[in-house]
């Protein structure tokens, strides 16, 4: 059998299955079809976990059961449908969660990038409407357009991205989610001035990556807030100019940082997702 014919054979392999609604993960081998027009089927070499993943665990995210979920990874492009021209078998790719069309009002606006294509309301399918994952003969939906947590995924061609060959895919795959959403929050959606400062509740990834941003985007003064005083030195690393935790006062973190700057801390992140910390 020619290789060409088998590019479009169904994949068996292993990936992590949610049956139901705050049910524990199951390894299972499921069935990957091949990729239809305009479609990407990915080997996944690393993937991350993200707080995302677990709103879906939980039910704050609507998703359709059994799901395979994750959204944050690297692959290799294994094989592709007719018609795609953005990659080819063999690259090295990240999928997307939000999706790039390129022509809705959303991609086209150089403020937005909520593709219409994105699926923020848990469908749990592709553009055709169909999934390409099935265990135990049961259909099991996509999640946000990627399920990573598997070792092969379809996605659509406006959900991938070609990245340097060169690239350690335990590294970058955060760039799918994690990296973007703190850079960019400080870079795109604040739009950090130079000499401004900086105040970033939560140290953990996003946060790390919401402090690079603030550096990139030339802030003098990068305050770093946490609970967990082991985050600091990390912190620091990557930017933060000085790192308190709540827990060395008695009086509220916003009164502190109030009197730490003058009351002139221009730029605030909330980086935690907690309400009360908002």
């Amino acid at each position: 059998m020619n290789m060409f014919l088998l590019f479009f054979q169904v994949i068996k392999c292993k990936a992590a299955v949610m049956w139901g609604l705050k049910q524990p993960f199951s390894i299972e081998e499921v069935e990957v079809a091949p990729p239809k027009a305009c479609e990407v089927r990915i080997k996944i070499l690393a993937t991350g976990i993200c707080r995302t993943d677990e709103h879906a665990i939980s039910g704050a995210m609507t998703t359709k059961f059994p799901v395979i979920l994750g959204h944050e990874a690297t692959g290799i492009v294994e094989s592709i449908g007719e018609g795609v021209t953005t990659v080819k078998p063999g690259d090295k790719v990240i999928p997307l969660f939000l999706p790039q069309c390129g022509k809705c009002s959303s991609c086209i606006n150089p403020n937005g990038n909520l593709c219409v294509k994105a699926d923020v309301t848990g469908k749990g399918v592709l553009s055709d409407g169909t999934t390409r994952f099935t265990c135990k003969g049961k259909p099991v939906y996509h999640f946000m357009n990627t399920s990573t947590f598997s070792e092969y995924t379809v996605v659509d061609e406006t959900s991938v991205t070609k990245i340097d060959a060169n690239a350690p895919p335990e590294k970058v795959c955060l760039i799918g989610c994690g990296f973007s959403t703190g850079y960019g929050a400080a870079m795109k959606t604040a739009k950090v001035t130079p000499g401004s400062t900086c105040a970033v509740f939560g140290l953990g990834g996003v946060g790390l990556s919401v402090i690079m941003g603030c550096k990139s985007a030339g802030a003098s003064r990068i305050i770093g807030i946490d609970l967990n005083k082991s985050k600091f030195e990390k912190a620091k690393a990557v930017g933060a100019t000085e790192c308190i935790s709540p827990k060395d006062y008695t009086k509220p973190i916003n009164e502190v940082l109030s009197e730490m700057t003058d009351n002139s801390v221009g730029y605030t992140f909330e980086v935690v997702g907690r309400l009360e910390t908002m």
